[in-house]
This record gives structure tokens, sequence and C-alpha cells, in this order.
């Protein structure tokens, strides 16, 4: 695991934008299992695709009309329970970090995985999240 001084710049970076951070199981069930809402969970990495467009894009994302009303994020290889517990509510996706799980009602229905993210713009995957935000929110 990484030094936690050395990674609380990369949490802050989503939670100075309104992302919840969820470091254990019980925070995770909370608000997963407990909105019926639309909630965007954002699986935080210390990879470069990470600093370089995944945490960049959801600040560009939230600002389209149409986005989740909850925000919530886990940080992979840091937190790894609380990341576990979020995994288990993206049924049928293998783990990915980074990535986004858009959810509704504590289900998943759709998950933006490493492979969309990496080697791309941060716009790029901003434009990727907000078509998700139009079709789910």
């Amino acid at each position: 695991m990484y030094d936690p001084k050395l990674v609380q710049p990369m949490r802050d970076e989503l939670t100075k934008i309104g992302c919840q951070e969820l470091r254990s199981p019980e925070e995770v069930d909370k608000v997963l299992g407990g909105t019926t809402d639309t909630c965007l969970v954002v699986v935080n990495s210390v990879c470069g695709c990470a600093a370089g467009g995944a945490r960049p894009a959801v600040g560009m994302a939230i600002k389209h009309p149409k986005r989740p009303k909850v925000l919530a994020t886990v940080f992979a290889g840091q937190d790894r329970e609380a990341t576990e517990r979020a995994r288990s509510y993206f049924v049928g996706f293998p783990p990915s970090s980074p990535s986004f799980a858009l959810l509704k009602g504590g289900k998943i229905v759709h998950l933006v995985p490493r492979q969309e993210i990496e080697g791309r713009t941060a716009e790029q995957i901003a434009a990727t999240l907000t078509a998700v935000f139009e079709k789910h929110c």
C-alpha cells in the first residue's frame, strides 16, 4: 500500500468536487444500498490514467445538467475492503481501476472500465460519462 500522505491529494481531487469517500464496507452499504437515486461510484487509483483522465473527467462531467444525485468514491489498493464491497454491487463486471459505475437504486446500470479510460483524454472520458448520464439520470 502507498503512503497515505502520498495518496491524500488523489483523494482530495474527488472529495473537493463533491464525491463522498467510502472507506469501509459499512459506508459502502449505507450509500450504495441505501439510496433509490442514481449514484456514480468512482473507483480511484494511483495510476496515470486516473490522474490524467479519470479524476479530471469526473469534474467536467458533473457540470452536465443531467447527472447522478449521489457521487461516491472508493480507492482501489488503499481501502481494499470498501473497494471489494463496492465491486460486489457491480454484478457481471470484473474488477477494474480506475473505473466508473453508475447505479440506480443500488443496481448497476453502466460501468466504464479502465479499458475505456486508458489512453483517452479527460474530455473524451467526460463525454462518455455525460452520455451515460443522459441515458440513465
